[in-house]
């Protein structure tokens, strides 16, 4: 049996199936298409619930339609709060966006083999991978690939 891959994704690819004008949609949508088919395993946060709670009802949909056999949820833990603070200790960004450290520290701890997002500011940034990992490595957790969907393609 092959070995799914296990993605952590956050709501920027949900949105992102919906967002024409950004261009985002094929993409987006092959990601998502994975975690459906069950070529990836979805690994889920209470970070990701929340923010989908305000998404509008197709993106909210479009995550509520991931069978729970090709989901894992990645339970809140004291060590994944301690390694957001971590992140943010360290600078890797600014406290105003704890919630993009939560994600890291939930795919870190999670094991995931890769994040996937659209969100160029806060985490799919080289300078900003290198100081997540940085931390990572300092508090005895493995590197993280932090990715856009664009250069997620698991039918090759």
């Amino acid at each position: 049996m092959k070995r799914k891959w296990r993605l952590y994704l956050d709501t920027s690819v949900f949105g992102g199936c919906f967002d024409a004008a950004e261009g985002w949609v094929v993409d987006s949508r092959r990601v998502v298409d994975y975690c459906m088919e069950g070529t990836a395993l979805l690994l889920w946060s209470a970070t990701v619930e929340q923010e989908l709670r305000t998404a509008p009802e197709p993106v909210r949909a479009l995550y509520e339609g991931i069978s729970g056999e090709h989901r894992e949820q990645i339970p809140l833990r004291e060590e994944i709060a301690l390694l957001a603070d971590a992140y943010i200790a360290a600078g890797v960004v600014g406290a105003k966006w704890y919630e993009d450290c939560l994600h890291v520290a939930f795919a870190t701890v999670a094991r995931a083999d890769a994040i996937v997002s659209w969100n160029f500011k806060h985490l799919v940034r080289l300078d900003r991978i290198r100081a997540f990992n940085a931390v990572n490595l300092a508090e005895g957790y493995g590197v993280i690939t932090i990715i856009s969907p664009k250069e997620v393609n698991l039918d090759e």
